[in-house]
This record gives structure tokens, C-alpha cells and sequence, in this order.
């Protein structure tokens, strides 16, 4: 709850920020273009939500009907919805951080940031429920029989220790 009382403070300043970007904007293109752009990225944000939104129920629904773990379907649907609200709300930083939020790398990236923000909320079990198995990659030491050298010729340490790598899968 501690985070929590930061929230009207981040708003006033997201406030003040869209202000100063509006008032930059309409002096490059004008106040009547820049209300115009302003209100053509809210439609489409209005547009957005519906289509993400039902692209995300559909998606969701196929991944259970599969079998399939659903919670890479419900975090693009997140995502997108995320995207779609912020093209919504009346401002041109928040549009385009909406806007970028569309480009599929910037998309995967942000995915993947609220994944593994949601993995470490929940349980191991429900993660692997609601995403499937983790996927994990671990270095080891590996073993070699010492050869026997002199004291100061060639390096030692944990540096020098080859090392193996094993992948797979954590599964409870």
C-alpha cells in the first residue's frame, strides 16, 4: 500500500507533462491539428479496445478448448488492452507510448515484463498452471580431471572452470 500514495502525485505530473507536450505540439502544427490528432488517437483507441478485447476472448478461448496453458493469451490481451486505454485517455505522450505498445517487438517486451511480474506474485504451482512449465537455463561447473601443474604456470580459479549449461523445463 505504500506504493499506492504516490498515485495522485504520478497523475499531477502526467498531467503536467501532457500539458507541456499538447502546448509543444499545437505550436509546430497548430491548436486546430493538434485537438484533431488528439481526437483521431482516441478513436482509435475506442476502435483498439473492442478489437483487443475480443481478439483477446477469442484467443483465450481457443488456448482452453486446446488444453493449452492460457496465460501468454490473457497477458497479449493484457497488453493490448493496456495499449488501447492509454491511445483513450486525452493526451498525445500517453497515445504514443499506446502507440508503441502496437509495435509487436516493443509488444513481446512488455509481455514478458508483466509475466514475470506476475510470476512473482503467485505461487510456483499456479504459475505453472496459468503459463505451463518455466522454462530455465542453469550453468554448472564442469568436472574435469585436474592435470597436475606447476605452481604460477597458466590460470586457475573458478575463470577458468569450463562450464556446462542444461535447459529444460520446472515442473511441480
Amino acid at each position: 500500500m505504500r506504493k499506492l500514495r504516490w498515485v495522485p502525485l504520478a497523475v499531477l505530473c502526467l498531467g503536467v507533462v501532457e500539458f507541456a507536450v499538447f502546448w509543444g505540439v499545437s505550436r509546430l502544427l497548430g491548436v486546430g491539428l493538434t485537438l484533431l490528432l488528439a481526437v483521431v488517437l482516441m478513436l482509435l483507441g475506442a476502435v483498439l479496445l473492442r478489437k483487443e478485447g475480443l481478439s483477446a476472448w477469442r484467443r483465450l478461448r481457443d488456448a482452453r478448448q486446446a488444453g493449452q496453458p492460457r496465460g501468454d493469451q490473457a497477458l497479449d490481451g493484457v497488453v493490448g488492452l493496456i495499449a488501447a486505454l492509454l491511445l483513450i485517455i486525452p493526451g498525445l505522450l500517453t497515445a504514443a507510448v499506446g502507440l508503441l505498445l502496437l509495435v509487436p517487438p516493443v509488444r513481446t517486451l512488455a509481455r514478458g515484463r508483466v509475466r514475470a511480474a506476475t510470476e512473482k506474485r503467485i505461487p510456483a504451482s499456479a504459475a505453472n498452471n496459468v503459463f505451463g512449465p518455466r522454462k530455465v537455463r542453469v550453468s554448472t561447473p564442469h568436472h574435469q580431471p585436474q592435470q597436475s601443474q606447476p605452481p604460477g604456470s597458466g590460470p586457475t580459479g573458478p575463470a577458468s572452470t569450463p562450464t556446462e549449461v542444461i535447459e529444460g523445463e520446472i515442473v511441480d
